[in-house]
């Protein structure tokens, strides 16, 4: 590019904006080959302007994010699919020599190596990586002159606003989908790990194999989300900005990230669960299971499955932490993501055996992915 390249504000500002079945993975194999050779961009970057079209407020906030945004190829034991040929994927630059992206996609790697759209190449080094969240932070050798970091969007997303998913689906590099939330605060139960991903972002835009780690962005041009998983039926799921925000800065200096953790399973209280404890009102989470040594063990009380349906009863049932009202998994799930950290003592509202009471707990550490 000649001459001064407008920032991401800039350009939005002069471009007049008001600026997934089972869930799988978009980490896309490679090979190395494709590492090693060179890429061979299908859009040129210099384009006469009297023989380009209009095009609209998504062109407007795409050429302002594109530059930030890499392929990124992981050679090593990464592969999704199990045969040590390495994951590709995507990812964004966040700070003057950071880029984030999926744990899933450089998980085990040898080498990660990613390329920009301007076919730039770089070399880089994982400075941390969180199994929980699904986030990786990257250290790179080189960022084009063109390429700014991108901001965490601030604001909570909500149903029905308009993003972006931009990154390389299939190794298509520099692809841009649009769609709405389509939902938020979703719970996921990922088919290789023994957790649920909590406060996900729900978007129609299509996701496909390559997405993985890539921006999804609101029409600001910030990241609402990281993609992490997409699927059939116009359906995929972003990490949201509020969770990123909270682990890429502990990556960064770290290395890692705690989660916060008390040791327990647990079920939403619908109407069956409600009749079988003479619940008041189904709402709530009954305590399913205790684990032994961990911050709950003495403190909560696990329900038993009842023999003819195996309906637990008899179990705490929680239905505010620090006076927050918890009517279900996926808003204890984002309570303890969004507010809290290891080492705060919480107090706990439930239901117990039919006498309301409080207790107060003091939170753990969630033991290291095995």
């Amino acid at each position: 590019m000649n001459g001064h390249a407008p920032d991401r504000r800039e350009f939005l500002a002069l471009a007049g904006t008001g600026l997934v079945g089972a869930v799988a993975g978009c980490a896309q194999p490679t090979s190395s080959d494709s590492v090693e050779g060179s890429s061979s961009h299908s859009v040129s970057r210099e384009i006469d302007p009297d023989e380009r079209a209009d095009g609209s407020t998504y062109t407007d906030v795409y050429e302002a994010v594109i530059d930030s945004v890499a392929q990124v190829r992981a050679l090593g034991a990464g592969s999704p699919y199990g045969d040590g040929s390495g994951g590709q994927g995507s990812g964004f630059l966040v700070g003057d020599s950071h880029l984030v992206t999926n744990e899933h996609v450089v998980a085990g790697a040898d080498t990660v190596d990613l390329q920009y759209i301007n076919g730039d190449w770089s070399a880089t080094e994982i400075v941390g990586a969180d199994f929980y969240s699904d986030l990786a932070v990257l250290e790179v050798d080189h960022v084009p002159d063109e390429a700014t970091p991108l901001e965490l969007a601030a604001e909570r997303s909500v149903v029905g606003q308009e993003v972006l998913a931009i990154g390389n689906p299939y190794g298509f590099e520099g692809s841009m989908s649009k769609g709405i939330v389509s939902g938020v605060n979703r719970t996921l139960d990922m088919p290789d790990r023994t957790f649920s991903f909590s406060n996900a972002i729900q978007t129609d835009a299509a996701v496909n194999p390559g997405n993985s780690g890539g921006p999804l962005v609101n029409l600001d041009g910030e990241v609402a989300g990281v993609i992490t998983a997409g699927g059939g039926d116009n359906i995929g799921f972003a990490i949201p900005s509020a969770v990123a925000s909270r682990v890429v800065p502990s990556l960064i200096e770290t290395g890692s990230y705690d989660h916060s953790y008390m040791g327990i399973t647990l079920a939403t209280v619908d109407r069956y669960i409600a009749e079988a404890n003479d619940l008041p009102e189904a709402t709530g989470v009954i305590v399913t299971g205790v684990e032994s040594g961990d911050p709950a063990d003495g403190v909560l009380r696990a329900a038993t499955p009842r023999p003819r349906d195996s309906i637990p009863v008899g179990g705490d049932v929680i239905y505010a932490i620090d006076g927050e009202p918890i009517p279900d998994r996926h808003a204890l799930s984002s309570h303890l993501a969004l507010r809290t950290s290891p080492g705060d003592a919480i107090e706990l509202e439930c239901w117990r055996y039919g006498d309301e009471t409080a207790v107060s707990l003091t939170l753990g550490e969630r033991p290291p992915a095995n």
